[in-house]
């Protein structure tokens, strides 16, 4: 047995030690969630939706859907399977745990695992609207990314740009507001897309570095005859409309901008998502720092409220007052802004719609706000 003395002198080395280890570990389970967060999202595979609503039965001009927080939702969407997809109408009925909604083409067997999608349609131009188009390759640094091309009569031409996970069918439900104006479509790909090129690292850099596939797609509608372009973004498509505007050389050209449910703060978008998950917003710091180590992000870059781009074109903004993705308040709080940023900005909130939904759940109030947009803008035609 040691001596009084020796233990005196035992306790803080012992002290000493435990707080070291209980350091290491929370450090340890720190950049343990910072590195699952960041991958959650960086990592194109985690971005990709699956399938976790069911069909309970079917009949003629109607679906069953077992009852969740995504089958309830108003509007117009698309309904989506493994093989397949049909597009689904507004709610019907609803009772002990099933709705049923309108339904336009064929529903898949009972017990099938679907998903809502708010692009509608997973086709293309021609199957989904009898839109004429040719599948054009836009070249990139990173290599050839396929697009869509729907050709009409005017010098401007739009470039749509998808958000993460998503694809570029998302521009099929504005496609026909656009081409009734005259202007042509290139709704691009960007890279780690089904079909465009990978990313060095694989990985999204949330549009640090996705924009200059936008850039190459806007070089390509300048050399097949476009005088200038409208950009339009959904979700992380407007961050890297954002990027665009603030880093291109090509940024000149963009006589307008529409944003759909934009990305106008990532870190604002991640407290959000925190929230939603349960996990407290002081750890959301710890996610962008994991994500600037292993991507090379500086996340205030992506702040347009505290960094605006150089380049402000006249830009509409819809977002839905529903949605649980990405803030509304964020872009609530850049349109209260744009006066004092010398950014024109017309904002129009949905107040039932969830993220990217504004024109599901309104079609008709959403082209005529679209297009009073466009006909406002000097040099658009």
């Amino acid at each position: 047995m040691g001596s009084p003395t020796v233990r005196r002198h035992r306790r803080p080395r012992i002290a000493l030690v435990t707080f070291a280890v209980v350091l290491l570990l929370l450090s340890g389970g720190l950049l343990g969630f910072g590195w699952y967060y960041s991958g959650e999202l960086l990592d194109p595979e985690n971005a990709r939706p699956g399938y976790r609503d069911t069909v309970t039965s079917s009949a003629f001009g109607t679906v069953s859907l077992a009852e969740s927080r995504v089958t309830v939702l108003p509007g117009t969407w698309g309904l989506v399977w493994p093989d397949g997809g049909a597009k689904v109408g507004p709610v019907t009925h609803r009772s002990e745990g099933t709705v049923v909604r309108e339904l336009q083409g064929t529903a898949p067997a009972d017990g099938t695992m679907v998903r809502l999608e708010t692009s509608v349609w997973r086709t293309d131009p021609a199957t989904a609207l009898d839109l004429e188009y040719t599948e054009v390759r836009i070249p990139t640094e990173l290599g050839d990314a396929p697009a869509w091309l729907v050709p009409a009569t005017s010098p401007t031409w739009v470039v749509a740009v998808h958000g993460r996970g998503g694809t570029r069918a998302e521009a099929l439900r504005v496609m026909p507001a656009l081409h009734a104006l005259g202007l042509p479509v290139l709704a691009v790909t960007y890279r780690n897309d089904d079909g465009a090129p990978r990313s060095p690292d694989g990985l999204y850099h949330l549009g640090d570095t996705e924009w200059r596939d936008v850039e190459a797609a806007v070089r390509y509608a300048r050399e097949h005859g476009a005088r200038d372009v409208v950009l339009y973004g959904w979700s992380m498509g407007g961050a890297i409309v954002g990027q665009f505007l603030g880093r291109s050389d090509l940024a000149g050209d963009v006589v307008a901008a529409v944003l759909d449910a934009p990305v106008v703060s990532w870190t604002k978008t991640l407290e959000l998502q925190s929230r939603n998950r349960g996990v407290p917003e002081q750890l959301v710091p710890i996610a962008e720092l994991v994500s600037d180590w292993r991507a090379d992000l500086d996340f205030t870059r992506f702040d347009l409220l505290a960094n605006p781009p150089a380049r402000r074109p006249p830009t509409l903004l819809f977002h839905g007052g529903a949605d649980g993705t990405v803030p509304v308040q964020a872009s609530r709080e850049l349109a209260a802004a744009a006066d004092r940023l010398d950014w024109p900005l017309r904002y129009v909130e949905v107040p039932e719609a969830e993220h990217t939904a504004a024109w599901n759940v309104d079609p008709e109030s959403y082209d005529r706000a679209l297009t009073d947009f466009l006909g406002s803008v000097d040099g658009i035609g």
